[in-house]
């Protein structure tokens, strides 16, 4: 009996003594369980969602639900594409235009549209429907290389006049606020009497007359981003002012100029209706719609679709780009994503 319970008690101190060494044991495991869980968990949500809601992401839903912009969007890639495609074949000397847009043919003077000539044919037998897709290329050439033109002086001038502020500010303004008391049709026209015709003069011509819109826009800005603490970071850590402008201040200002980049594009269209309307731009035998409309103005009543077609390309240029930007900035304004 006395063997029995000697046996029983030293049994007890290796069933305490594998105790701990069985609950160290499981602790680990217990403790990896939830972390493998976790773990599991976030790689089935990162394979369900792999992409999560970003701001550009933000933006271009937005901009695809907005219809309008949608639509302005879709006939901007349109013209574009013709522009394109229109520039590269005639470089590499190939029409695909269905007759060439600057051949006169008097023996076809004033056909009525139909299905040879689906515009009709102008005072010269051209014919219209390839004069206004040729028209395309230099309509949206001349606003695209104006409106870069006015938008990096412009935004240069108004970020050095709103960080340095002082005399150069006075001095920039000033001299903005002179140019915007005039017209910009009005100037633009004095810059081209004074330089000459031509598609290069009309460039540079609206591009000035633009420059103090992209100016007080980007003056604007940034004040009210260079209060911001990064910036004063910046300048404690021994930056450049140039350096504090175009890599700190100019990245965080550009949503507003990018908008007012795009709506500046269809007045530069206008502008450069007018200037050919004018005479002052595009000179024969090239297609521009302005200078269309010039010269078939006279035949109002008795050729009609002389204007229409060409007038119906200004407008609808116009008109997408206007809805494209729009659209843009309602997409750039996180309030009216929120809405």
């Amino acid at each position: 009996m006395s063997e029995v319970t000697s046996n029983h008690k030293s049994e007890q101190p290796v069933a305490a003594g594998t105790a701990p060494a069985a609950a160290s044991a499981a602790a680990p495991a217990a403790t990896a369980a939830p972390a493998a869980a976790r773990a599991a968990a976030a790689n089935q949500d990162l394979s369900v969602n792999p992409v999560k809601s970003t701001r550009w992401g933000d933006m271009w839903a937005s901009l695809c639900s907005n219809k309008a912009a949608l639509l302005g969007m879709i006939i901007i890639a349109i013209l574009v594409t013709i522009a394109v495609v229109l520039s590269v074949t005639q470089a590499l000397g190939i029409n695909i235009l269905p007759y060439d847009p600057n051949l006169a043919n008097m023996d076809e003077a004033f056909i009525a549209p139909c299905a040879e000539h689906w515009f009709g044919t102008d005072q010269l037998g051209r014919d219209i429907f390839s004069r206004v897709l040729d028209g395309t290329k230099i309509s949206l050439s001349v606003g695209l290389a104006a409106v870069t033109i006015s938008l990096t002086v412009g935004t240069i001038l108004g970020a050095m006049g709103g960080f340095y502020g002082g005399r150069l500010d006075n001095l920039i303004m000033r001299f903005m606020d002179v140019i915007l008391s005039v017209p910009s049709i009005l100037l633009a026209i004095a810059f081209m009497a004074a330089m000459g015709r031509g598609l290069d003069k009309a460039v540079l011509a609206i591009g000035l007359v633009s420059i103090p819109e992209y100016a007080r826009i980007a003056r604007s800005c940034v004040m009210s981003v260079k209060a911001n603490d990064y910036i004063q970071a910046a300048q404690v850590t021994g930056d450049s002012n140039l350096r504090i402008i175009f890599r700190h201040i100019l990245p965080n200002i550009t949503s507003p100029i990018v908008v007012r980049a795009t709506l500046g594009i269809s007045t530069a269209v206008l502008d450069t209706a007018a200037l050919g309307f004018l005479g002052l731009g595009v000179q024969p035998p090239f297609a521009e719609w302005g200078d269309m409309l010039a010269r078939s103005r006279s035949f109002i009543f008795s050729a009609p679709y002389t204007l229409i077609f060409p007038g119906m390309a200004i407008t609808l240029t116009v008109l997408a780009f206007n809805l494209f930007g729009d659209g843009l900035r309602d997409a750039l304004d996180p309030r009216s994503r929120r809405r």
